[in-house]
């Protein structure tokens, strides 16, 4: 009866999660379908769930005949820069939360808490203002103290949780040795939490990848544009170009894709690490 029972619940569970699984993967299933139809298939009724006659049309219209090698750079800097920018400062700012303590720390936390409960649309205006007399309006430059200044305090919080299970004993024994605090932060404490400084990468990286408001409100020269812009101008007014858009959305996908497949096994215990330490 128990055998029974057990398999009755292994049968229910993998079946459960093939159903969650289709749903999930669906999306990607048909945003690939899409980009190697026909535009007429495209449009074609009833729906063709596989199109008759595949062509990479779609790629090689976004790869060749427009400028998404440049909006695939512009996004690869800013995202990248802006990320290990953001994972440098929460390193060394999470530390000193986490280790000492100063006059209004409690207050300086909760003045980082309340910025994440605004609406990012409320900060266009003022900083739209701000950097057109620094002179950063159009610029990448301009985007990249953006995403770092958005997804700073986050990034803090994330990693003050992941340096307050590092156990203090340790870097007392290396401060007693005679290593330095930067080196020992560097050659200790890192290490340690390897899986946060990779989780808090990720979080940033992704965030500024897939931004579309700032990007779309600060940069308005054509060379300047990152992906979420580009492919936002596939939606004319009178007609969609869902094939290329396809094409262009899937391509974009690939770094995320890879960066994420390479760091999964440091991401996961990551964020466990976080959610119980913090």
């Amino acid at each position: 009866m128990r055998r029974k029972r057990s398999l009755a619940y292994k049968i229910f569970r993998f079946t459960m999660l093939g159903i969650y699984l289709l749903f999930a993967m669906f999306p990607f299933y048909w945003l690939f379908v899409t980009s190697i139809k026909t535009e007429k298939e495209v449009y074609s009724f009833p729906v063709d769930y596989f199109p008759k006659r595949p062509t990479l049309i779609n790629y090689v219209n976004v790869w060749m005949n427009s400028r998404f090698p440049r909006y695939f750079l512009n996004s690869g800097v800013v995202a990248l820069v802006s990320s290990v920018t953001v994972t440098f400062i929460a390193i060394f700012g999470a530390y000193s939360l986490a280790r000492y303590n100063f006059k209004f720390k409690s207050q300086f936390l909760v003045f980082f808490l309340i910025t994440q409960m605004f609406p990012l649309i409320l900060f266009i205006v003022p900083l739209y203002v701000i950097f057109s007399k620094l002179g950063l309006i159009n610029t990448l430059t301009g985007l990249i103290l953006v995403y770092t200044s958005f997804n700073l305090p986050f990034s803090l919080f994330l990693m003050r949780g992941f340096i307050e299970g590092v156990p203090k004993e340790i870097e007392e024994s290396a401060l007693i040795d005679g290593c330095g605090r930067f080196r020992m932060i560097m050659r200790i404490v890192i290490p340690i939490i390897r899986p946060g400084v990779f989780a808090t990468f990720a979080f940033a990286f992704t965030g500024a990848w897939n931004e579309m408001l700032f990007a779309l409100m600060f940069l308005n020269s054509e060379k300047k544009l990152t992906i979420p812009v580009f492919l936002s101008m596939f939606v004319q007014k009178y007609d969609v170009s869902w094939g290329e858009m396809s094409a262009a959305a899937l391509i974009s996908l690939i770094p995320v894709a890879i960066m994420f497949a390479w760091i999964q096994k440091y991401l996961v215990r990551g964020l466990a690490m976080g959610a119980v330490k913090g």
